[in-house]
């Protein structure tokens, strides 16, 4: 049973790949835990992930310029 408890806990989920993404963007990323994210999450998650943060990114970037140009 504990193999069965390990190998769904390793189980790709929408969560880790956020999670994953963010320290990406952030750029502190442990080489071994790189590696075990490259085995289980899913590359199209990544991708949609990935771009969603750009996305949102942006649009802070723009929206902290107009304000403070407003002031």
């Amino acid at each position: 049973m504990s193999s069965m408890a390990a190998a769904s806990a390793k189980k790709p989920s929408f969560w880790r790949t956020v999670k994953a993404v963010a320290w990406s963007f952030v750029g502190l990323r442990a080489r071994g835990d790189y590696e075990e994210d490259v085995k289980n999450l899913n590359p199209l998650h990544i991708i949609v992930v990935g771009l969603i943060a750009v996305v949102v990114f942006v649009a802070v970037l723009v929206l902290l310029a107009k304000w403070m140009v407003a002031r």
